[in-house]
């Protein structure tokens, strides 16, 4: 992800420059680094998520776009793709991909923080001192 910040800006400011400002915010990176990183060939880990997405995708779309990790993740099993789920829901959310949340309903009140708020009415004292001698009411 950096490095492709860095290959993005490159021409405009030049790597060096680019990893000294990322060093003095916090994100130590060395130029060398950058270029290793570049020449350096997928990991094994990269060709298999390449690999596993395509698989992913098309069984979350055979299944008619529903499913979620935990049943794609069945589904890749009883196909014999040797997978872990936290793969699955990793490479998932890569993708963008969600399962159908059911049986939840849906949120229909939201505020609005720039809404003017009730008067405080009793100044914050909610600790009457008998019962029935702080009453408030609010009519909207």
């Amino acid at each position: 992800m950096i490095c492709a910040f860095i290959d993005a800006k490159k021409d405009q400011y030049g790597v060096e420059p680019i990893c000294r400002v990322l060093s003095e915010h916090g994100c130590k990176i060395a130029p060398s680094t950058f270029y290793d990183a570049r020449s350096r060939p997928p990991s094994a880990r990269d060709l298999r998520d390449e690999e596993l997405k395509t698989i992913i995708k098309k069984t979350y779309e055979d299944n008619r776009s529903v499913y979620g990790a935990r049943k794609v993740w069945m589904s890749l099993r009883r196909a014999g793709v040797e997978v872990a789920r936290c793969t699955v829901e990793r490479l998932m959310a890569e993708l963008g991909l969600r399962g159908v949340l059911r049986g939840q309903k849906p949120r229909t009140t939201v505020s609005d923080p720039k809404a003017a708020r009730a008067k405080d009415l009793v100044g914050r004292n909610f600790n009457p001192v008998a019962p029935n001698k702080l009453w408030v009411a609010d009519f909207t």
